[in-house]
């Protein structure tokens, strides 16, 4: 697979750096680019992955994996397309980047993946979501998805579902913790310490996941299995309802992925 260059060692590039190095990446066959001095020297001394400049990354790299913010990207790629060899791969997990942005900007022929991560991947339980450029191979395509599998879950898309991938799993996180606030917050109103209140709602999504995740029922038949007739839980969620809970949490999604088609010029 050979040396993977990380360009920009913020928060989501150390995260895929660490997450390499755990599924056993040596060290020597890693290199970041990372403009802020004491930033690249805090991570050489965590790591022990060396630090270099854009050129030198781009010109030793077998895969080069733009992390930098979108409005970064076409200085970078103006910087380090000389240096893009013909079999390389470029990896860029930039928001809203398309492949054909980044091909027009590299030389002809290049292979490019783009990436939709998400911040779970923080705790190797990410979902990425990833398609091929025109040029990129079924081999780079699985050596892209083997890189990101160090931080959690991968699937292949087509690139047109990237705006709702980033409605859906790129922003879900955000969702996710919103209803967690508020559950905390009933929990605080109805007389219980926050502390409590935080451990109770926590333990409760973490579970709920988990039967998603192990049982692979449909996540009606597992709320049917919660709501009794006449009960508790059926009296909550008919609040649900009246306040068509559902139906914004979708207008929502729909909201995101609007804005993710006009970050990308779509």
């Amino acid at each position: 697979m050979g040396t993977v260059a990380i360009f920009g060692a913020g928060v989501m590039g150390e995260t895929l750096l660490s997450g390499l190095l755990r599924s056993g990446r040596p060290a020597d066959e890693l290199v970041i680019t990372e403009r802020r001095a004491e930033r690249a020297a805090e991570l050489t001394e965590k790591y022990g992955v060396r630090a270099v400049s854009n050129v030198e990354a781009a010109a030793g790299a077998d895969t080069l994996v733009l992390v930098v913010k979108p409005q970064d990207m076409a200085a970078l790629l103006d910087e380090i397309s000389p240096h893009v060899a013909d079999g390389n791969l470029v990896v860029s997990l930039a928001a809203g980047i398309t492949t054909e942005f980044i091909e027009s900007r590299l030389a002809e022929g290049r292979s490019v993946v783009r990436v939709m991560p998400n911040t779970p991947a923080l705790v190797d339980e990410g979902m990425a979501a990833v398609s091929g450029g025109k040029h990129c191979m079924p081999d780079q395509l699985a050596h892209a998805i083997e890189l990101l599998a160090a931080t959690g879950k991968v699937t292949e898309v087509p690139e047109k579902q990237l705006d709702a991938v980033t409605a859906i799993s790129g922003s879900g996180p955000a969702y996710i913790f919103y209803v967690v606030e508020a559950m905390i917050e009933a929990g605080v109103v109805l007389g219980m310490p926050r502390a409590t209140a935080t451990e109770l709602v926590t333990q409760t999504l973490y579970g709920a996941a988990t039967m998603l995740r192990e049982t692979g029922q449909h996540p009606t038949v597992l709320r049917e299995q919660v709501t009794s007739p006449g009960g508790t839980t059926a009296a909550a969620l008919r609040v649900l309802d009246d306040h068509k809970v559902r139906a914004a949490f979708v207008t929502a999604m729909e909201a995101a992925a609007v804005r993710s088609r006009e970050l990308s010029g779509g």
